[in-house]
């Protein structure tokens, strides 16, 4: 499978660019981690980090699901990866993570992020509350950080998929 990225027209209007911009995001990270085992997704970008492609992927299932699921519509399904025992769970990867189900899940928590995002406006005020501030952010807001996130995501993708087989690109 090759994922197809595709850059936003240049002349489209603001939310068809937003959206087109973090679907261009997803696809990236996507993209990143095409072709590779489960055990070169789980391989730690330099130790002492245990930064992974699979790693990665799995923390942007858990900000998809906190941001569109939590902050913008008030729901709280909890976390998928991490717990109050390990805030960093998403990063920590056993032999029995796999591609399979992080993409899945991912996948799962993109689906819903389009359907709630879908019922509201890029000036609506979300039903949550931003967990550290308490404020309560426009879709635009939120649009315009995940794009923020999976852009600096994807920077930390490109060399930990150089370092686990040499592949390089945008």
């Amino acid at each position: 499978m090759t994922t197809e990225r595709r850059e936003p027209a240049g002349n489209a209007g603001e939310r068809t660019m937003l959206e087109g911009w973090l679907d261009y995001h997803r696809r990236t990270l996507a993209w990143k981690c095409e072709g590779l085992t489960d055990a070169q997704l789980r391989t730690a970008a330099v130790e002492p980090s245990e930064l992974s492609l699979m790693g990665l992927v799995r923390h942007m299932a858990e900000v998809e699901r906190s941001w569109f699921r939590k902050v913008l519509v008030g729901d709280d399904p909890g976390p998928i990866y991490y717990g109050e025992d390990d805030p960093d769970g998403e990063f920590h990867l056993t032999e029995a993570d796999t591609w399979q189900e992080a993409h899945t899940t991912w996948q799962t928590e993109i689906a819903v992020a389009r359907r709630n995002a879908a019922r509201f406006g890029l000036d609506d005020l979300c039903e949550g509350r931003h967990g550290r501030t308490g404020e309560r952010l426009s879709l635009r807001w939120i649009y315009t950080h995940m794009i923020e996130e999976y852009a600096r995501h994807n920077g930390h993708a490109d060399l930990i998929r150089e370092r686990v087989d040499g592949t390089t690109g945008d």
